[in-house]
């Protein structure tokens, strides 16, 4: 029976029914005999030191089972270091482990643990501990530590250069007819997912099992084992389940090992979870930013000089800056570029990935000065872009692995339809009752990062026709699971259906941790791999079997369809994959696949592109914006499930949505604390905020990045189109929105 291709088909997710039914349990809900609670007690003040803790109250409290500090609390066997792999090492969030002396480096730190028989229980006994503190002067946003910037060395754990050129800025800005400054400031964000961050505990003599929240559970593995000293195969990562994240569960920080800690000191299972407001203080955040960017171009919209600074605050241990200024120095073919990064040491922990990380923040930048670059020439915004393509890669001079942003371009355009538009940004120009209309767009990009490590996977066939493929990735919610039966299932010539997916558990062969839109690629060519080789292997064991009907045939001859090995041209000749195993007595069949990724410095440029269009309503009065439709065109590669890319690029730009119109955590200087913590305060786009959203996938062949030429959706969604709503204002109102989130207030500020 012929079947159709299983990569591409929008398979329904493989974790659908646990999630709806509620079958699925994510890591605090697991309840192994025994187990209890544990609550951190965070500190009030960003700067100083704890001079004295009192847990005599706590202690007292039913249930309390003990109350754990820097007084009281192991230290750790080795010191975090901030490194730049999720992959193949460890993955300290910050250079810095809680509870180890009393220092106080920001407000939220844990200072002290209550573990209690019942959650309850442990929640009251937390707000029983008292703790005195002796307050230094602090600094928390770029304003109070502007005159201390200083420029980085390097970025991002050390994986970006904090300074970068090339040919000559002066020169080119010199040769410029037209040149534009602009400075854009971006209030930091935090991560809201629906399942704040939680581990459970569990210790069985020397073996350790932490049920965590993690986008990694190879990295939460290597990181809870080196802070312990214990070796790795004495950890066990189990993560099957996770409640969303996109980046704060990327790197691993303190509470999976301060819930192993606690479960050491009072001998029992430990569940320990973060509340809402806990989560903005301990798992990152995206951070303040400021940009000034200078463009300069000749009369004909060729660019001559880009010069982009970006500031920010970081914390006392780390140089860590999202890599905001990628977009400018890759999206287009301008000769000199100059990109510096500077720090300011703060009272803050140390930031991390956010969708998105540095791409979101500065394509918005570069992507608006281009929309007020075209405006100054009396250019369409769409063609200055095409003037500018890329057609290698600016920072290197090699060529595209893959591409296809003119064909996004194109088809946005199609779909949006952008050439019919007004093209003039004045107040009133296009009026709907008291609503102003805009339109604008801008463009997506998206860097397609090289793992590191090798890549593992198993397949295994069994007697009965099923199939199950095994690898320790996580599934964050974008389909990873799905998409590994969907390719498990093409390799091995079977039905999707057929196949079972075994995921995120150490015990399983070991894969990158979802992050980066890296994921897709790395699991996908593992269980590629695996899933081949099997086959091969089935294929070889049957043609060398004298009761196959296969037996001495040419192997490449052979085709599998539905688990059916036969001759090509003549399928009534061969037999299934259960049929030989049951002849030969065997219950199944397996193999490990290993994938080597290629190096960073493979010869080619590697990224994602896409376009965005958005048309917005703004009523002045109110200073309410309305986003009535957006629409997203990308060239991710191969689509492995149309569905869940689908829904993955959506949700990207509804993201988007947010960080152009709503999300922002505000810090409050005098108290050197985050001002709103919670999901009443902290705005996130909601149904009621969601416009029309239309979405289209161009596959491009990448024959580079990896054997079935996946580059991932789960970033490139959200680039640009906080630029595409910003550019549409302008056409609306004739005004510049330089800063995000654009709010009411900004709106209806004088001009």
């Amino acid at each position: 029976m012929s079947i159709p291709p299983q990569i591409g088909r929008g398979v329904p997710r493989a974790d659908a029914h646990a999630k709806v039914t509620g079958a699925a349990r994510y890591s605090a809900e697991h309840r192994p005999t025994g187990a209890v609670h544990a609550v951190l007690v965070c500190s009030r003040v960003p700067s100083g030191r704890i001079t004295g803790i009192d847990a005599s109250r706590a202690l007292v409290s039913e249930g309390v089972l003990a109350v754990l500090s820097h007084l009281n609390l192991p230290r750790v066997a080795a010191q975090p270091r901030l490194i730049p792999s999720l992959a193949g090492t460890t993955a300290h969030g910050q250079s810095f482990f809680p509870m180890q002396d009393e220092r106080i480096h920001y407000a939220g730190q844990p200072v002290a643990m209550v573990v209690a028989d019942t959650l309850e229980r442990a929640e009251h006994a937390a707000e029983l501990v008292g703790v005195d503190y002796a307050e230094e002067p602090w600094t928390t946003t770029v304003d109070q530590g502007r005159d201390r910037a200083y420029e980085a060395e390097h970025i991002f754990g050390g994986f970006v250069p904090g300074r970068t050129d090339r040919g000559d800025v002066e020169a080119g800005l010199a040769e410029a007819e037209t040149v534009l400054e602009s400075t854009h400031r971006f209030a930091a964000n935090h991560h809201n997912a629906i399942e704040p961050s939680a581990a459970t505990a569990v210790w069985e003599d020397s073996k350790l099992t932490l049920y965590d929240t993690t986008q990694g559970p190879t990295a939460t593995r290597l990181t809870v084992a080196e802070l312990l000293g214990v070796p790795p195969s004495n950890v066990r990562v189990v993560s099957e389940f996770v409640g969303g994240s996109f980046g704060g569960k990327a790197m691993i920080w303190a509470h999976p090992t301060l819930a192993a800690m606690a479960a050491q000191h009072v001998r029992a299972p430990v569940t320990l979870a973060l509340t809402r407001a806990q989560t903005f203080s301990n798992t990152g955040h995206r951070e303040e930013q400021e940009h000034t960017l200078t463009l300069g171009a000749r009369s004909d919209g060729t660019l001559t000089a880009i010069r982009y600074r970006k500031l920010s605050p970081t914390s006392h241990f780390d140089d860590w800056a999202e890599p905001s200024l990628g977009p400018a120095a890759q999206l287009y073919a301008c000769p000199n570029f100059e990109g510096v990064y500077d720090l300011v040491r703060a009272n803050t922990m140390t930031p991390t990935f956010m969708r998105a990380p540095g791409e979101g923040t500065g394509a918005f930048v570069i992507e608006t000065a281009m929309d007020e670059l075209a405006h100054e020439l009396g250019l369409d915004p769409l063609e200055l872009r095409l003037r500018n393509h890329a057609d290698t890669d600016p920072e290197t001079g090699n060529p595209w692995s893959s591409k296809g942003l003119r064909e996004c371009y194109a088809r946005g355009a199609e779909l949006f339809g952008w050439h019919s538009r007004d093209p003039r940004p004045v107040q009133g120009a296009r009026r709907e009752g008291d609503w102003l209309l805009g339109t604008g767009m801008a463009s997506a990009v998206y860097p397609v990062y090289s793992v590191m490590n090798p890549q593992r996977a198993r397949a295994r066939v069994y007697a009965d026709g099923r199939a199950v493929v095994e690898t320790g990735c996580s599934d964050i919610g974008t389909g990873a699971a799905t998409v590994m039966g969907q390719v498990a299932a093409e390799a091995l010539g079977m039905q999707s259906e057929a196949v079972t997916v075994h995921y995120g558990d150490t015990e399983l062969p070991n894969t990158v941790a979802a992050v980066g839109s890296a994921g897709a690629g790395a699991v996908s060519a593992a269980v590629h791999t695996a899933a081949r080789k099997l086959r091969d292997q089935l294929v070889a064991q049957a043609l060398a079997d004298q009761g196959s009907p296969l037996y001495g045939a040419d192997p490449d001859e052979i085709e599998v369809r539905s688990g059916r090995m036969s001759l090509r041209g003549s399928p009534g000749t061969g037999e299934a994959y259960g049929e030989m195993l049951g002849r030969n007595m065997t219950f199944d069949a397996e193999a490990v696949g290993s994938w080597q990724p290629p190096g960073r410095d493979s010869g080619y440029g590697t990224a994602t592109f896409g376009a965005q269009f958005a048309e917005v309503a703004v009523d002045p009065g109110l200073g309410l914006v309305r986003v009535r439709r957006m629409t997203g065109v990308f060239a991710p590669g191969r689509v492995l499930n149309r569905r869940t890319a689908h829904s993955q690029l959506m949700g990207g730009m509804l993201w988007g949505l947010g960080q152009a119109l709503l999300e922002a955590t505000h810090m409050e200087p005098n108290q050197g604390r985050w001002a709103n913590p919670s999901l009443g305060e902290y705005l996130v786009p909601v149904n009621a905020d969601t416009p029309d959203v239309q979405v289209e996938m161009l596959e491009v062949e990448d024959r580079v990045v990896n054997p079935l030429g996946v580059k991932g959706v789960g970033e490139i969604g959200q680039v640009g189109a906080a630029a595409a709503i910003a550019n549409a204002l302008f056409h609306a109102t004739g005004r510049r929105f330089r800063d995000l989130p654009i709010t009411i207030e900004s709106v209806m500020a004088p001009a």
